[in-house]
């Protein structure tokens, strides 16, 4: 049995985004992973049954970062105004630090047959618990999580992609964005 190495694992990862971006996920087969990676294609078999598998990992875990980048800037202390900023923001700054691997997520999720097959990310839940917390305290109105969720996060998705504006015009968007976010969910 031949072991694992995180290197290894890190370049597949790696040569798999970069080929769906190339080439989009038709493009991307075993053999042309593992050249990229500059491994042989058996051992992509040691990480990944199949390139089903293989896809669906790689999304599975990389969705779970960014919700876990933007959870882990939630402080318990926060109150709504400063947690509309944070989730808006941070959510922003991954995209913006994390482009590759945001457009992989974008265009994973928006492949019917593929995303069907995983289970939701664990660390969306996290924030959903927060945004629950915010309710009953009575800090957020009572709307449901998901899309108080998609309420926040599609405009800053928006904003970051939007390639027709500059770094100082996208920031003033970002702050007005948060202005009517904090103005529609929140309890005054």
């Amino acid at each position: 049995m031949r072991k694992r190495d995180d290197e290894k694992e890190r370049r597949i990862k790696e040569s798999v985004i970069q080929l769906i971006l190339q080439e989009g996920f038709h493009g991307v087969s075993i053999s042309k992973v593992a050249k990229m990676a500059e491994v042989s294609p058996a051992t992509i078999y040691i990480y990944f049954e199949n390139k089903e598998e293989m896809l669906q990992d790689i999304y599975s875990e990389y969705s779970d970062e960014i919700f876990n980048y933007v959870g882990d800037r939630i402080r318990q202390n926060m109150n709504g105004a400063e947690l509309i900023d944070v989730l808006v923001r941070s959510y922003y700054e991954y995209i913006m630090s994390h482009w590759e691997i945001f457009n992989f997520i974008e265009q994973f999720s928006g492949c019917p047959s593929l995303a069907k097959n995983c289970t939701g990310q664990k660390s969306i839940f996290r924030l959903y618990d927060f945004i629950s917390e915010m309710k009953r305290q009575q800090i957020f109105r009572e709307y449901s999580n998901y899309s108080v969720m998609a309420t926040i996060f599609y405009p800053v998705k928006a904003i970051a992609v939007n390639r027709h504006v500059d770094e100082r015009e996208r920031n003033e968007l970002l702050q007005e964005m948060i202005r009517i976010l904090q103005n529609a969910l929140l309890i005054e």
